[in-house]
């Protein structure tokens, strides 16, 4: 009876993994879209929100332990972790001593050192316990070591598995370099003996300094955010620069054959770079690598409404080229991207854009009320930091786009922004529902979304539709909000329209002082003719034309004035026009001197 038994489970269990893997085959997503919708926590800081209480995570590491991704941010009291970088599971848990500190851990550092999962947070002082962990997925850590003597603010942590060593790398400031320092892989102390790491140096380097734009000159700029990856022997020194507030918050990295010693300037940086469309910013990040053994890179998407520090985060595909150039893709880089199932033997280095279009960029909306100046079409301008807002946070209040014309949806992001949020500080058991109706003529409607039963917390909610639809009209009803008003920074459709595709973009320049002559060097101003048919634009650029990494996504212009250029080199750049039809063929490469 007993083997009997035994058989029928062993049934039961392979029957239901089929079942599973059946259903995974027939309804599985397959594509992400930053931001990533995770349920980020509120700001726990009462003078952090004097414009109003918002959500708000920064400083993302990702580390792959035992094949599960597992994600870490400033502020969340617990972390989250996923299998397939989708789906995100949050782990409730308060790191540092309640009776001290109001926050949690800030700029974490995480690392894997042999069969174990560590977590260590910023602080200057000597006080904070590094954590370890053998069973992350549940609230299971001991203290690896009560205190780390040295202390470090923005720390991260390289254990190098070849020599069974471990490094730390920390600082975040506008006059000292980053640090570095051994340490002991059994006491978990420095060796006591620190290096001074790379410096700014933004009198040659453009994107790293201060301001939106680079040109504010009235505070020298941050390096930060330090990360090391290991690839063929070289180590690979990230940091970020000029500030988290800006939309040219990037990450660039230095190359040594030496964990703490000779590292040069990468040539192509910044690595990762998004100072253009929806979601901008790609600074303050950490490079993975995901079950395939391909590279990602995640980082740090600027808000900056409520207060300078409202952030979210965003994943880009990242990798190194034949010559160990190491590049992070982010163009398209809000736009529907494939996760890393199936991504898996694709170039990284094209990017893993889905192919489906913006279709409601600047297209007539209408909505059920309106508080104040928050105007309905700041919902569809693909601008994060404009939104629109009802009068209220009540089941009826709805918000409704028109395409312009019947094309094929794909998929839908619903971005909320916090209106009359009251939550301060990492909550538990928020939830949004809504439904959303599609009609190609505005009178027969039919539901397309429904999440009337939804009990999670989705704030950057990301709708990949099981089988695409054909609509013009899209509403969505509000049926209930967490906190505050039913208010919407972006509800953003993707497909494909029936219409014509942009041309070629004709007349393309790039402007730039030359070099013999006194002037500006860092900035390179580019002009194009508008393409009547085009909703934007993307500008690629390198310093080699074959190694054109760089992007720069403009809406609605015919210019853009690059202030990030490293003030001695040439430029290769070529530029692409798109709607929501298509995407133009690229201009020649062009040279700028």
């Amino acid at each position: 009876m007993k083997l009997l038994s035994a058989r029928k489970s062993v049934f039961l269990s392979v029957l239901l993994c089929l079942t599973c893997s059946l259903y995974k085959g027939f309804a599985q997503q397959k594509t992400y879209c930053n931001p990533i919708n995770i349920d980020y926590g509120y700001t726990p800081f009462e003078r952090f929100s004097e414009r109003g209480k918002h959500r708000t995570t920064a400083d993302p590491v990702i580390v792959n332990f035992q094949d599960k991704y597992f994600l870490f941010s400033t502020n969340q009291e617990g972390y989250w972790w996923s299998g397939d970088m989708l789906h995100w599971n949050f782990v409730s848990r308060k790191f540092l001593r309640d009776d001290k500190y109001q926050h949690d851990l800030n700029a974490p550092a995480a690392w894997v050192m042999k069969d174990t999962l560590y977590v260590y947070g910023s602080t200057w002082e000597s006080d904070f316990p590094i954590y370890k962990s053998t069973n992350p997925t549940v609230d299971d850590w001991q203290i690896a070591v009560d205190t780390l003597m040295v202390g470090a603010w923005d720390p991260a942590f390289h254990y190098d598995e070849d020599d069974d060593r471990l490094f730390l790398y920390w600082g975040s400031s506008n006059t000292n370099p980053l640090l570095g320092t051994e340490i002991n892989t059994k006491t978990l102390q420095s060796e006591g003996y620190t290096v001074a790491l790379p410096n700014l140096h933004p009198e040659d380097h453009g994107w790293e300094r201060f301001g939106e734009y680079n040109d504010n000159v009235f505070l020298q700029p941050f390096i930060e955010g330090a990360w090391i990856t290991k690839h063929n022997d070289k180590y690979y020194l990230q940091y970020a620069a000029p500030g988290t507030e800006f939309s040219g918050y990037a990450d660039g990295v230095y190359v040594s054959s030496d964990p703490l010693t000779g590292y040069q300037y990468q040539s192509h940086n910044p690595f990762s770079y998004k100072p253009g469309g929806f979601a901008r910013g790609a600074g303050h990040g950490a490079t993975f690598i995901d079950n395939n053994r391909n590279y990602w890179h995640v980082s740090t998407i600027f808000i900056s409404v409520k207060n300078n520090f409202e952030r979210r985060i965003g994943i880009w595909p990242a990798g190194f080229d034949q010559d160990d150039v190491m590049y992070c893709n982010t163009a398209y880089g809000d736009y529907p991207t494939l996760l890393p199932e199936f991504g898996q033997g694709k170039d990284f280095s094209k990017g893993l854009f889905a192919g489906w279009l913006l279709l409601n960029y600047q297209k007539p909306v209408q909505v059920s009320s309106t508080l104040g100046g928050f105007q309905p079409n700041f919902a569809v301008d693909e601008d994060i930091k404009t939104y629109w807002s009802a009068r209220t946070g009540d089941k009826g209040e709805w918000f409704q786009t028109d395409l312009g014309q019947v094309s094929t949806v794909r998929a839908i992001q619903i971005n909320y922004a916090d209106q009359d949020a009251e939550f301060l500080g990492k909550t538990l058991g928020n939830y949004h529902r809504y439904k959303i109706y599609g009609s190609e003529n505005g009178k027969s409607w039919k539901t397309i979304v429904d999440k009337s039963k939804n009990d999670q917390d989705v704030p950057h909610d990301y709708i990949e539709l099981e089988k695409p639809i054909k609509a013009r009209y899209l509403k969505m009803e509000n049926l209930h909000m967490p906190t505050g008003k039913f208010a919407l920074s972006g509800f953003r459709v993707f497909g494909k329209g029936p219409g014509e595709k942009p041309g070629p973009v004709k007349n393309f320049v790039a402007l730039r002082t030359n070099p013999k002559k006194y002037g500006e060097r860092r900035s390179i101003w580019f002009k194009w003719e508008q393409n009547p048919l085009a909703d934007g634009y993307v500008i690629y650029f390198g310093k080699d034309p074959d190694k054109l990494y760089g992007n720069i996504m403009v809406y609605g212009k015919n210019e853009y004035y690059f202030t990030g250029a490293d003030r001695t080199d040439a430029y290769y750049v070529q530029i692409e026009a798109f709607n929501s039809n298509g995407i133009s063929e690229r201009t020649e490469v062009l040279k700028v001197e």
